[in-house]
């Protein structure tokens, strides 16, 4: 068995690539791809294999994927051009003969209405019709998008257009172990999972925990879609990025991002990690 990674080079790739070798996989059936030469070098320090894979220069696709029967597509980070993207990796995969490709798109993407859901859903067309058996891992919010602001969520308190909206968000950890099993093993493949935390939360309560971690009294602040757009642009967020995370936001007072099953823990075969460990992480 040999799986590529693509996008190894970021967050999520990178801890699915040590999930795989946690795992017990043989790093010499592991290629990590991506852009960045100095990450891959890094990536290579554990033994696995490297291959540069760059989406918006195809040529580089099908010899990353030369021999490999799985491949894990990672979501593009760039919204508005991903759907170009993954055609050309999905494109590459079936010409390189790979049989599997397990990719990661959002949940409910097919029922939530979010703006950040489209590309999702067109690919997962794309995938349907590709003839390899696919895996959809639906994942869910990463709370690190609540918490990557917590310095400024602890002196300002937090804000948002979520009313009291659920977020049934994991950690990165989580969703890359879930990723790694069913690398893994084949016998998980071939199914749409939805994959959400265990502990689903309204972003009061949040705020509610990160002001008992710091010891300060936090608030949430629900500005409507408007009046995030627009803080989020005063903070020098770029305009169409503003107006996706509002629409998240908004999508998640409609229930678009809470997800209701287990099948994360179950695939990690552990609770999924808390939003009080997670906060407490971020400090």
């Amino acid at each position: 068995m040999t799986v590529v990674v693509t996008g190894a080079t970021g967050h999520l790739g990178a801890l699915v690539v040590r999930s795989l070798l946690d795992r017990g996989v043989a790093a010499s059936d592991i290629v990590a791809t991506g852009r960045r030469q100095d990450v891959l070098f890094l990536l290579s320090e554990l033994g696995v294999r490297t291959a540069v894979a760059d989406f918006d220069r195809p040529e580089t696709l099908g010899p990353a994927f030369a021999g490999a029967d799985t491949v894990l597509l990672i979501s593009a980070s760039e919204v508005g051009k991903r759907l170009a993207q993954h055609r050309a990796a999905i494109a590459a995969a079936v010409a390189a003969g790979v049989t599997d490709i397990v990719y990661t798109s959002i949940a409910n993407a097919d029922t939530g209405g979010l703006a950040l859901a489209a590309e999702h859903v067109a690919t997962e067309g794309l995938l349907a019709a590709s003839g390899l058996r696919v895996t959809l891992l639906r994942n869910g919010w990463y709370i690190e998008n609540h918490t990557d602001q917590i310095a400024g969520q602890a002196e300002y308190g937090v804000i948002g257009a979520a009313a009291d909206g659920r977020f049934s968000s994991a950690t990165r950890a989580d969703y890359a172990e879930a990723a790694a099993a069913v690398l893994a093993d084949p016998e998980l493949r071939g199914r749409t999972y939805e994959l959400g935390g265990d502990t689903s939360y309204t972003l009061a309560e949040y705020a509610a925990w990160v002001g008992e971690a710091t010891g300060r009294d936090v608030q949430y602040t629900d500005l409507g879609v408007d009046g995030l757009t627009a803080a989020l642009e005063s903070a020098g967020v770029p305009t169409p990025f503003a107006q996706i995370l509002a629409d998240s936001d908004a999508g998640a007072a409609r229930g678009a991002l809470e997800v209701t099953g287990h099948e994360l823990a179950e695939l990690i075969g552990r609770p999924t990690t808390s939003p009080q460990s997670a906060i407490a992480a971020a400090l």
